[in-house]
């Protein structure tokens, strides 16, 4: 297969909480691209079916690391065994999120910390334990972000705090590894049909009646548009939403969503 057909080719990638939604199908468009693929999430059964899925339909090497990113060892453990696999890593998506509705009143401490511990430590533990081997590579730092990170949140105070703080850690990297040639990228999604509503096990499109939500294949092309950039270009943020709802988000979004 010629170039122009994968522009990651002999590249190698990490994504985490690649076990459903926009992590697993981002997965499959960069192996699909050329690249040698990580899977890190926490469910070991599910990451073991997408990388057989993965070697099968694409013919490149897929590594399973069951991971939580909160847990600072286990971000660092799977950087490192794909570091050592692949013989270093070009592009790091550091996507994993979960989101936990609830007034700040209402919700536990304890929900509120697991949300922070995956969402604000899991984007910091998986980028320190990835600068090294992308300044080595010249390569990518790719994080998901939401629109929630960007405009109001009022029924998700909580989850927008979460993803305002990635976006600002997003850019304010941007800047500072530039200058080292490590490019950083920050994707900002509205509504996503995943899993991330972990309190309510029903898709998106069945959550919210009223929204009409994106695919996760549809941002994850967003995600590898970002990841084929070569050096010294780099996108630094795109924001990624449906024509017709962009001015739900301008005016005063208040529903729930990724």
């Amino acid at each position: 297969m010629s170039d122009d057909h994968t522009p990651l080719d002999g590249k190698t990638a990490l994504v985490t909480g690649a076990s459903s939604g926009i992590g697993h199908a981002t997965a499959r468009l960069l192996a699909r691209d050329g690249a040698d693929v990580a899977l890190a999430a926490r469910r070991e059964e599910r990451l073991n079916e997408i990388a057989d899925g993965i070697e099968a339909e694409y013919d490149q090497r897929a590594l399973v690391r069951p991971t939580d990113v909160s847990d600072e060892e286990q971000v660092t453990a799977a950087i490192d065994a794909a570091t050592e696999a692949f013989g270093g890593l070009d592009v790091v998506v550091a996507n994993a999120g979960i989101n936990r509705e609830g007034t700040v009143e209402e919700i536990p401490t304890e929900r509120y910390r697991s949300l922070m511990g995956v969402n604000v430590d899991g984007a910091f533990f998986t980028a320190r334990a990835a600068i090294p081997a992308l300044r080595e590579s010249e390569g990518v730092l790719i994080f998901v972000g939401s629109f929630a990170g960007q405009y109001p949140r009022p029924a998700q105070p909580i989850y927008a705090a979460s993803k305002h703080w990635v976006r600002g850690f997003a850019l304010s990297l941007a800047g500072s590894l530039g200058a080292e040639n490590v490019g950083v990228t920050i994707v900002n999604p509205t509504e996503v049909d995943t899993e991330i509503g972990i309190q309510d096990d029903r898709p998106a499109h069945e959550r919210f009646t009223d929204v009409d939500s994106a695919t996760p294949e549809a941002v994850a092309e967003a995600i590898a548009f970002a990841a084929r950039q070569k050096p010294p270009n780099v996108v630094a943020e795109l924001d990624f939403y449906r024509r017709n709802k962009f001015s739900n988000w301008t005016r005063d979004a208040d529903r729930g969503g990724k």
